[in-house]
């Protein structure tokens, strides 16, 4: 297989592994009922004017399963974060008592677990489709070589190549699914 074709494949491992990172990242912010500080990832405070992630502006710690607790570094923060909380919609309700936020994380209705799945469900097929499209991509570049003096023969073992590279990364999507799945659904 010639050098070309290679780096094409290269390419294509590096974009799916950082695909299924991200659908992992995803999969992470969709709370199970457990305490988690991932769940605030997607949070943002209005910082002096600046949208700043949760996570930089005070410590997020987990005391026990049930509950958050976000210790903001500056106390005038305190009003700022409760809100931003309230407006993410997590379904949690932020308690302030002037000093930190407490979180008490509700245990989930056999509804919302069902909820949740779909929406995992969701993040994931979104992991396959960015997968899908990386091979496209790659597909199509791998035809452009052509021009560079590459064989057909070589074109067509690099896009199998490119294929066994998307169904394994659609398998791992399919593991973080599951995990995700069972996570959410035990009680």
């Amino acid at each position: 297989m010639s050098e070309l074709v290679k780096k094409q494949l290269a390419d294509a491992k590096a974009s799916m592994e950082k695909a299924v990172e991200h659908c992992d990242n995803e999969l992470g912010k969709i709370r199970a009922g457990k305490a988690n500080p991932a769940m605030f990832d997607g949070v943002v405070v209005d910082y002096y004017g600046t949208p700043t992630p949760i996570s930089q502006v005070g410590a997020i710690n987990t005391p026990d399963a049930k509950t958050i607790v976000i210790q903001p570094w500056e106390k005038n923060l305190l009003g700022a974060i409760e809100k931003a909380i309230m407006e993410a919609n997590l379904g949690v309700n932020p308690q302030n008592d002037g000093i930190i936020i407490r979180i008490n994380v509700p245990p989930l209705t056999e509804e919302r677990r069902r909820d949740l799945v779909k929406k995992a469900k969701g993040e994931a097929e979104n992991g396959k489709i960015a997968v899908r499209n990386i091979r496209k991509d790659i597909n199509d570049k791998i035809r452009k070589l052509k021009t560079e003096g590459v064989s057909e023969d070589e074109m067509k073992t690099g896009e199998a190549e490119v294929q066994k590279l998307v169904d394994g990364y659609i398998v791992k999507v399919d593991k973080l699914m599951e995990a995700k799945e069972k996570d959410i659904m035990t009680v």
